[in-house]
């Protein structure tokens, strides 16, 4: 009987890590500044996992970006 409590305390506490763990998704924005050369894609090709597309158009929405214009020393915050 102990050992049944035992082991079902364990997986308990084995599935409150997995969900309580940080995802990043409620962290605070980081800022990039732009450097000659580099381009949305770049950027979030760098920063980003996968197809940068969807990189790209999380850059023009956090940065209220019309089109793919950056410049250097431009700040972006980077979600």
């Amino acid at each position: 009987m102990f050992a049944r409590i035992v082991i079902v305390l364990l997986v308990a506490v084995l599935v409150w890590a997995v969900l309580a763990r940080d995802t990043g998704a409620s962290g605070t924005p980081k800022v990039h500044r732009v450097e000659a050369g580099e381009t949305l894609w770049s950027i979030a090709a760098a920063r980003y996992g996968g197809d940068p597309r969807a990189g790209v158009w999380k850059l023009q929405q956090a940065n209220a970006l019309s089109g793919s214009a950056i410049v250097p020393n431009q700040r972006l915050l980077v979600p």
